[in-house]
């Protein structure tokens, strides 16, 4: 499971999809794009919008599945719940919880953290820093806060790029392209549907 805002999906969501799904050896990934994210600081676009651009983002990677689970369910949407439903689906499935470094590092304050590792292992992104040196996080790092073992965690080794959605926005806003930053289809999206022009 890989979730976010996808707000939108740009390129190193691409590249971690396509890391975790090679370096796991995934049979499948599901990509599901938040719901009503309790934890944001600003209201993401429509669902709609979102779930259509994740579709044209993923789609070169036929492993890739997008779900609406969070879209379609009312109230706050926590991983711990969307986890409960998908392994119900899929009893027989491994599952992985894939997040970033920076994500990782603030897991102790997700909601009901400690039965989300009892439900799926932690697939944390690790990128090497700018100057091209060792990644920060090792496989033997705890995730901070826990007492999660070892075993709950696996490292995906990741290229380091320079990919951030409040920039994307922030250009798509200022009528600057972005064409570095996503997918060819999803800034054909973002221009015909003229997204986030009202962002300051």
């Amino acid at each position: 499971m890989y979730g976010g805002g996808f707000d939108p999906p740009h390129n190193a969501h691409v590249a971690l999809a396509r890391a975790a799904i090679a370096q796991l050896r995934l049979d499948q990934l599901l990509v599901v794009p938040t719901g009503d994210a309790y934890h944001k600081p600003r209201t993401l676009s429509c669902g709609a919008a979102r779930q259509a651009m994740c579709r044209l983002a993923f789609a070169d990677l036929p492993a890739v599945t997008v779900s609406d689970i969070e879209l379609t369910r009312s109230g706050s949407s926590y991983t711990v719940d969307t986890l409960a439903v998908l392994r119900r689906s899929e009893p027989g499935a491994r599952w992985f919880l894939l997040m970033g470094a920076d994500q990782a590092q603030r897991f102790h304050r997700w909601h009901r953290w400690a039965e989300i590792l009892q439900q799926a292992t932690v697939a944390i992104a690790v990128r090497p820093d700018r100057a091209g040196g060792a990644p920060a996080w090792h496989a033997a790092d705890p995730l901070p806060g826990t007492d999660a073992p070892p075993s709950a965690v696996r490292i995906l080794q990741f290229p380091a790029m320079d990919c951030s959605a409040s920039v994307i926005r922030a250009r798509a806003a200022a009528g600057l392209p972005i064409d570095s930053c996503v997918p060819a289809a999803v800034a054909r999206y973002i221009d015909a549907h003229h997204l986030y022009r009202s962002e300051t």
